[in-house]
């Protein structure tokens, strides 16, 4: 298996309760009388993208808000939290990406939130996960298109120089598998804590921890 790509920060480290208290912090700062309860949340989570999952619940309110803004708000206050959370990896996250260093396999980490998230996440997590663990890094300014278009996957094999039928994806969420899987890679699904309840059908298998032979047999498929 020449790769392994981790398909969001929260495939590395669970951040999904930061992140939707990140939101409900930011609706107050811009004086939106909103609050995501963790049901809504999960619901909401079936789509990818902050700024995007903004616009289409103020439209369904019908008030017009700046999303961008909001979401941009709610960024900032997401690294603050990230850097005193006490952030941990995820089950198997440490285990598997040493048994790819250790089998010369490239680990990628292919997600299309923002850089100084993904540095933010990453420097919370040091020395357990680093920067340098990763053979390529993908986040929203790699490409155009974000998840569910396969723009993210495919610039990640491009610069790994690998094929798709080699390597193996690990999504928590529905958009992020239906990525890997229309750039033709097998994707496991490994769910966060919010989106423990989505349909990974489109997945060739489901974990609660990662293990590296595990995802080597899926390698393929």
């Amino acid at each position: 298996m020449p790769a392994i790509l981790f398909g969001s920060i929260s495939t590395v480290a669970d951040t999904s309760e930061l992140q939707r208290q990140a939101f409900n912090q930011s609706f107050d700062v811009h004086g939106l009388d909103w609050t995501w309860d963790r049901d809504q949340y999960r619901t909401l989570l079936s789509k990818s993208g902050g700024a995007a999952r903004i616009a289409d619940y103020a439209e369904s309110l019908g008030q017009t808000v700046n999303a961008q803004a909001v979401h941009e708000t709610k960024s900032e206050i997401f690294r603050a939290l990230m850097a005193t959370a006490a952030l941990t990896p995820r089950a198997g996250v440490v285990d598997t990406i040493r048994r790819a260093k250790d089998g010369d396999w490239k680990v990628g980490l292919v997600t299309t939130t923002s850089g100084d998230n993904v540095l933010s996440l990453l420097a919370a997590l040091s020395p357990a996960v680093q920067f340098l663990d990763f053979d390529v890094i993908v986040n929203s300014s790699s490409v155009d298109q974000p998840k569910p278009d396969k723009a993210a996957y495919s610039f990640a094999l491009l610069n790994m120089s690998e094929e798709p039928g080699d390597c193996v994806a690990i999504e928590d969420n529905v958009e992020g598998v239906q990525a890997a899987v229309a750039a033709g890679l097998a994707c496991v699904a490994f769910p966060n804590e919010n989106t423990s309840e989505h349909d990974f059908g489109a997945a060739v298998g489901r974990v609660d921890r990662l293990d590296a032979d595990e995802l080597q047999q899926f390698a393929g498929n």
